[in-house]
């Protein structure tokens, strides 16, 4: 009986293994780095290598991580600290410095892009900073002779919206128009996309009652019919909810010419920048949710598991191969969120436990990233 179950849990770390070494294509892992027990820079990088992980989320420069990129061919989207935003936005120079000691001084690091904050609350300190800072990093990008490889975006939470349901009729809070439309309008224009954070887990914790757990998951055979178009997912749902409220801000606004760039349409849909399911740590509203993806009301129960985390995130790599109803056509670009449990990470328990790996390099459920 021993030998058997052996056998057995061998069999199982042999799938596991390899599950995960298959080409990631428009899938790649976040690199937090909010923990005092995870490996070195250099062991990290040698993970996404062992497991051919092509795209690496970095949320600030960190000088042993991209000596460790150095020549590989893992694609990196670097951030920028929200300590270094308002020097960024005030100071030209100072953007000129950041680019050539975080950028320029890594000739054989795969750059792609540059996101200039993460999250940043609009109404914070720092929000009107955001747009200043981002259009003096695209200029030291192209001064550089960049801009071709580089994209210079921020990063944003799905809660900027006013409304979210149905899908096609996604708007942003009238109070911050102030502040994202200047910013799309700069992304239009520099031909880029807006970073979004997409979290079903959040979505689906605040509003257990109207959402179905199974839809939040990504599971297959779960959609739901909304306002006439068929959704076969949650996170298909918010893309499309973030990318009409994008339309609506630019729809009646002239293409810039600030920048000194070519007019055009430029890239209006968003993109995702991160994007999992805690595989522990509870989970408890934080806030009134909007009412609407009604497909069953599911018990009480524990969400946040590593069966849960498994199946979101199976599912998350296999529905990014395709297109949201609003752009069929589109492959989505996504990051998953993290690489390690952030043991050091503030706010609910559960926020230390999005991690895919243990700190020993270990899977910490079998994953498969598809092309």
């Amino acid at each position: 009986m021993a030998t058997s179950a052996s056998a057995v849990l061998l069999l199982m770390l042999f799938i596991m293994i390899l599950s995960l070494h298959v080409t990631v294509g428009e899938v790649g892992v976040c690199y937090g780095r909010l923990g005092d027990n995870l490996p070195s820079a250099e062991a990290t990088v040698a993970l996404y290598k062992q497991y051919n992980i092509k795209r690496m989320r970095l949320y600030a420069p960190h000088i042993p991580t991209l000596r460790a990129l150095a020549g590989t061919d893992i694609g990196l989207m670097l951030g920028v600290s929200d300590t270094d935003i308002f020097e960024l936005a005030n100071f030209p120079a100072v953007a000129t410095a950041w680019v050539c000691t975080n950028i320029l001084r890594y000739p054989t690091v795969m750059f792609t892009d540059i996101s200039v904050g993460n999250e940043i609350d609009p109404e914070s300190e720092l929000g009107p900073f955001v747009l200043p800072a981002m259009q003096n990093m695209y200029r030291a990008v192209r001064d550089a002779g960049l801009e071709a490889k580089i994209k210079v975006s921020t990063s944003i939470k799905t809660d900027l919206l006013r409304k979210s349901y149905p899908p096609q009729a996604g708007e942003f809070k009238c109070s911050l128009n102030w502040y994202i439309r200047p910013i799309l309008e700069f992304l239009r224009d520099t031909d880029t996309s807006l970073l979004v954070n997409i979290y079903p887990f959040f979505a689906y914790i605040n509003d257990r009652k109207n959402i179905n757990l199974s839809f939040a998951l990504l599971q297959p055979n779960s959609g739901v019919v909304i306002d006439g178009v068929y959704y076969d997912n949650l996170y298909y749902a918010m893309v499309d909810a973030v990318d009409a409220a994008i339309d609506k801000v630019l729809a009646a606004s002239p293409a810039l010419f600030s920048l000194g760039l070519k007019a055009g349409r430029g890239n209006q849909n968003s993109k995702g920048s991160e994007s999992n399911w805690p595989s522990a740590g509870g989970g408890k509203p934080s806030g009134a949710a909007e009412v609407g993806y009604t497909a069953g009301l599911d018990n009480d129960e524990e969400v946040t598991t590593i069966e849960n985390a498994r199946i979101y995130t199976n599912n998350l790599m296999r529905i990014v191969k395709h297109g949201t109803p609003r752009n069929p056509g589109r492959r989505l670009e996504t990051y998953i969120f993290a690489m390690f449990d952030e043991n050091q990470k503030p706010g609910p328990e559960y926020e230390r436990h999005f991690g895919i790996f243990y700190p020993d390099g270990k899977p910490k459920y079998p994953l498969r990233f598809y092309n």
